[in-house]
């Protein structure tokens, strides 16, 4: 089927967005991106007018729209069998009105922590889906609001991507430490992590300025960290700390719900990882007993004995790290998570995705002609009774420079469009 494929502006469901299209186009489907970080620059030089606020509030959700009516150009174009949107992805109201009068199946991702983010209470009753990372509390104040279609759908990991490296000793040197810490500097980590300054420790990630203690531990001057270079961390670091954040610095180890990516990613890519324990987490890993996949700890100090113990028994970090690995690459990739999500909306949706009945691209053509098509099939990877629309996608997805078949159907197909103008149908 076709998916478009909706990323936010910026933000942490960014990467998970791609990791989704990535997924869906392993799983054989055609998948469309809607690069919405292009249009990230714009939005926020809308800041720097000098304006009102309410003026500013005015053009930033002007220029929103405007981004929506992109989404929606994008989508007359493509035809999408389904809009997957990502949390805080610019589609408005008004355009999510337009797609479900439209007949277009739409399902958003919400990978953020509903009692913080609060915006879902206005958008999850306009999406056809809603696919989230909790449960409980959450299911029930969706079904007050009226949306019912509603899948627990776990974070996970892309394992292309999240994967053992061989590491160069330069990258060992640069990315390896004893204890290590990737993400943002959120109040309960500042604070718990002045504890850990007695380990060789290494802090990445931003938001960490003005702490003292640990300035001299953050690298890369606080500098944001690529996916490449996070996997080379979680690669090269002993002990990998996972601390769930939060806005507090009461309670430092919150014992929350959700589980976060990083978890799956620091499993996938073999490394070893002390983990808070997180209400949903038994159900995704053993956490327990002889065949635990998980090192986890509900303290600060119950996690500082652990990293003295684990960096004393190497045997044992490699022992976790091997089945944890193990238990995210049979059950905790995003294809897992794209399927079942595709399974439940084919579930509740009768009929969908609706069948294509375009005849095959080669149809109807002289044989010398159909075995060019055929051949230009073959290479693309595209069935040989694909469509001409599939076959024109697919043309279009690759880069450099085309060929003479490849440009001869990108004219056809336009010739095809300008004929469907005119005469109300494509010829």
């Amino acid at each position: 089927m076709r998916v478009l494929v909706v990323l936010p502006l910026y933000g942490g469901s960014l990467p998970v967005g791609r990791y989704c299209a990535a997924a869906l186009a392993e799983l054989g489907h055609q998948v469309e991106v809607f690069e919405a970080p292009e249009f990230q620059a714009s939005f926020h030089a809308l800041r720097g007018l000098k304006v009102t606020a309410d003026r500013l509030q005015y053009l930033e959700n002007s220029y929103l729209q405007l981004v929506s009516q992109a989404v929606l150009a994008k989508v007359e174009t493509f035809e999408p069998d389904l809009v997957l949107a990502l949390a805080q992805a610019p589609l408005s109201l008004q355009a999510l009105k337009r797609l479900r009068r439209d007949g277009v199946a739409t399902a958003m991702w919400f990978v953020e922590d509903f009692r913080l983010f609060t915006y879902w209470q206005g958008f999850a009753p306009f999406y056809d889906f809603f696919a989230v990372i909790q449960k409980g509390e959450f299911f029930e104040q969706l079904r007050n609001i009226g949306v019912d279609n509603t899948v627990y759908l776990p974070l996970a990991a892309q394992p292309n991507i999240h994967k053992p490296l061989e590491l160069s000793p330069v990258e060992q040197r640069r990315f390896g430490s004893d204890v290590s810490f990737m993400g943002a500097g959120y109040p309960n980590r500042r604070m718990a992590f002045r504890d850990l300054v007695r380990f060789d420790f290494k802090l990445w990630g931003t938001e960490w300025e003005g702490d003292p203690i640990l300035a001299p531990f953050v690298q890369m001057a606080g500098a944001r960290v690529t996916s490449e270079d996070c996997v080379r961390i979680y690669n090269a670091s002993k002990v990998n700390i996972n601390l769930h954040s939060s806005v507090q610095a009461q309670d430092l180890v919150t014992g929350g719900d959700f589980v976060n990516p990083r978890t799956f990613e620091v499993a996938a890519c073999g490394g070893f990882q002390l983990v808070d324990r997180r209400g949903l987490m038994a159900e995704l890993f053993e956490t327990e007993g002889p065949q635990a996949e998980l090192a986890v700890f509900d303290s600060m100090g119950e996690l500082g004995a652990r990293i003295d113990h684990f960096l004393a028994h190497p045997e044992e970090r490699q022992a976790f790290a091997e089945r944890g690995r193990a238990r995210v690459l049979a059950e905790h990739t995003y294809a897992v998570r794209m399927r079942t999500l595709l399974e439940f909306i084919a579930a509740r949706r009768p009929g969908w995705p609706k069948p294509r009945t375009a005849a095959p691209a080669a149809d109807g053509l002289p044989p010398e002609l159909a075995a060019d098509i055929g051949a230009l099939l073959e290479r693309l990877g595209l069935p040989a009774d694909a469509a001409f629309e599939d076959l024109v996608w697919a043309i279009r997805q690759q880069q450099g420079a085309l060929g003479e078949m490849d440009a001869a159907v990108l004219f056809l197909d336009e010739w095809r469009k300008l004929y469907a103008r005119k005469n109300g149908s494509v010829g």
